[in-house]
């Protein structure tokens, strides 16, 4: 497994990384096996970065649940701001960020947080400050070694412009390249690690029909693209085709890759370890199809 240093956080993650969304939202604590079955799998293969959210259902108790005995194979990135699992009380405040991470911390059953971000709130909220000092006063105590911040389009380049955090987890795909031409030069110049989200288009990429309603948008762009024809140097595989894309991103530290199935698990991991880099002149085309066709394609948030 390619590893890379994840910006001025100095840690040691590999590329590919495990989303836990898909475990949380979709699975019951009844069904603690399956969830165990994908997260030791990307574990014994060499993934070492696990994401996860305060409003990903069950994620985190799921991964207390399972891996919590291997905390020290793996790097815990989480997310906070949304009221969720029974808080009451208004989002995007300094009580709910600090019962939030304890939360986390209780529910993985670990001691520390590496990364705790802040999820997807506007540049309102971030001007006000109220959640930051939040983050930062976790920081200060122990709670997380590190804060950053997970989202797109304008917050985004506010929470990269602010110096405050150490990393952002932002949309990139095939079909949604804006992070690369708005965001990713000028994380890099505040050295901030940078994790891709959403990196094959909620799989509408290829597909013939879209794939959920979450992926509308990413799929008629795919077909706006697609119209220009073949691709030159692109492999048949429509994932490998789109995790290619995203691993040829040098800016890229980490690419976050969700899935219930251990196999559907085994075989990303097959697809990084063997099947990569795709050709150079598939990923320009792609990127001088995006530049060329873009109509305010904005981020998908």
């Amino acid at each position: 497994m390619e590893m890379r240093t994840l910006g001025r956080t100095g840690l040691e993650v590999s590329r590919l990384g495990a989303g836990c969304s898909w475990i949380g939202n979709e699975l019951s604590l009844d069904e603690t096996e399956q969830a165990g079955n994908v997260l030791n799998a990307a574990l014994d293969a060499g993934i070492n970065f696990l994401d996860t959210s305060a409003c990903y259902g069950n994620s985190e108790e799921l991964i207390g649940l399972t891996v919590a005995h291997r905390r020290d194979e793996y790097v815990l990135a989480t997310k906070c701001g949304h009221a969720v699992r029974g808080y009451e009380g208004p989002e995007w405040t300094a009580d709910l960020v600090t019962h939030s991470i304890d939360r986390s911390l209780r529910d993985m059953k670990t001691d520390y947080l590496d990364i705790v971000q802040l999820h997807g709130c506007g540049v309102d909220v971030l001007e006000k400050g109220e959640v930051t000092e939040a983050l930062l006063n976790a920081q200060n105590s122990g709670k997380t070694r590190f804060i950053g911040y997970s989202g797109d389009n304008e917050a985004a380049k506010w929470a990269i412009d602010s110096g405050i955090f150490d990393t952002l987890q932002t949309s990139y795909s095939v079909s949604d390249q804006r992070a690369r031409t708005r965001l990713f030069e000028a994380a890099k110049a505040q050295n901030m690690g940078i994790i891709a989200k959403r990196p094959i288009a909620n799989g509408a990429w290829g597909a013939t029909s879209s794939p959920s309603e979450y992926a509308d948008e990413y799929f008629r762009r795919y077909q706006i693209m697609a119209e220009r024809g073949a691709i030159p140097g692109a492999p048949d595989d429509r994932f490998l085709l789109a995790l290619g894309f995203i691993f040829g991103q040098p800016e890229v530290d980490i690419v976050i890759v969700g899935t219930l199935n251990p196999s559907h698990m085994r075989s990303n991991l097959e697809k990084v370890k063997n099947d990569l880099p795709i050709p150079d002149e598939a990923i320009e085309e792609l990127r001088r199809r995006f530049e060329e066709l873009d109509d305010a394609w904005v981020q998908e948030t």
